[in-house]
């Protein structure tokens, strides 16, 4: 499963880089760690502070690394986009729309 996160560092992560800190490796293992693989990684000006893009097995996977990422406190803001089979959400929506009623 592909996704893309979009993270804004904490002041004091943003102090660890400043002095260093290899975040690319970092992001890579933490992929790795999960069975995943990490693509891309972008340090942006803006909302966010960093775009990754990357591959996980399932939402698990993406969950468990959310899940670490949030409990070290080094993000304030944290969003995980996951790629969509839009072909097959097209036809659940389609099957979907013709078994609902709506009220009134």
């Amino acid at each position: 499963m592909k996704v893309t996160i979009l993270a804004t560092y904490e002041p004091h992560a943003a102090k660890g880089l400043m002095q260093g800190s290899n975040r690319e490796a970092a992001i890579a293992a933490l992929f790795e760690s999960v069975g995943g693989r990490m693509s891309s990684l972008m340090f942006t000006r803006g909302l966010y502070d960093v775009i990754v893009n990357g591959e996980v097995p399932d939402q698990i996977a993406g969950m468990g690394m959310t899940l670490a990422v949030r409990a070290s406190g080094s993000v304030s803001d944290l969003v995980v986009l996951e790629e969509l089979d839009m072909k097959a959400v097209i036809a659940a929506a389609n099957k979907a729309a013709g078994a609902y009623k709506p009220a009134g």
